[in-house]
C-alpha cells in the first residue's frame, strides 16, 4: 500500500524544488524511513538525525541545554529547536522534529504518555503542534509519524 502522505509530501518538494531533513526522538526514525521508501526520495530528502538522548538533541542538533533543563526534552521549545538544527545542519528548505513519550511508561501528569511535540522548520519560520496520543508505544510512534508529515503538507501549502 502506498504511503500516500509521503507521496504527496515527495511530489510538493520535487514541484517546488526543495529538500526536507528529519530530527527524531520517540519515532526513532520512522519519519525519514516513510520518505525514503518513496523511489526518487533522494532527490529531496537530504538526511535524518535519531536524537535520543538529550546529549544527542544538545550535540547533533544544537538544541540549548538550558532549554532541555528548563522545559525538558519533551517539549515545544526543544521541538522547535531541534527542526531548527535539522534544517541549519543539513541545510534543508524544510525540516520536521519529532519529541514524546511513546510509552508504555515514562509518563507524568504533567506530561502523559503520549504527550508529541512536533515542529517543522521552512522559510517563514518554525511551527509547532502538540499531541496526546492513547495508543501502545508502536501506535503512538505511527501516530507521530502521520502528523509530522500532516504538518509538514500544511506548511508547504
Amino acid at each position: 500500500m502506498a504511503d500516500e502522505s509521503a507521496l504527496e509530501v515527495g511530489r510538493r518538494l520535487t514541484a517546488q524544488g526543495a529538500t526536507v531533513a528529519t530530527a527524531e526522538s520517540c519515532t526513532g526514525g520512522l519519519i525519514a524511513h516513510r520518505l525514503t521508501n518513496i523511489p526518487g526520495s533522494s532527490a529531496y530528502v537530504l538526511g535524518g538525525v535519531v536524537a535520543y538522548s538529550n546529549a544527542a538533541k544538545h550535540a547533533l542538533l544544537g538544541v540549548d541545554e538550558a532549554v532541555l533543563a528548563e522545559h525538558g526534552a519533551v517539549s515545544a521549545p526543544v521541538a522547535e529547536q531541534m527542526a531548527r538544527g535539522a534544517q541549519l545542519a543539513f541545510g534543508a528548505t524544510y525540516a520536521v522534529s519529532v519529541t514524546g513519550i511513546a510509552g508504555p511508561g515514562g509518563g507524568s501528569a504533567d506530561k502523559p504518555v503520549g504527550l508529541t511535540y512536533i515542529g517543522v522548520a521552512g522559510p517563514a519560520g518554525v511551527t509547532v503542534e502538540r499531541h496526546i496520543w492513547a495508543g501502545d508505544r508502536e501506535q503512538n510512534k505511527a501516530h507521530s509519524a502521520d502528523a509530522a508529515l500532516a504538518l509538514l503538507l500544511k506548511v508547504m501549502t
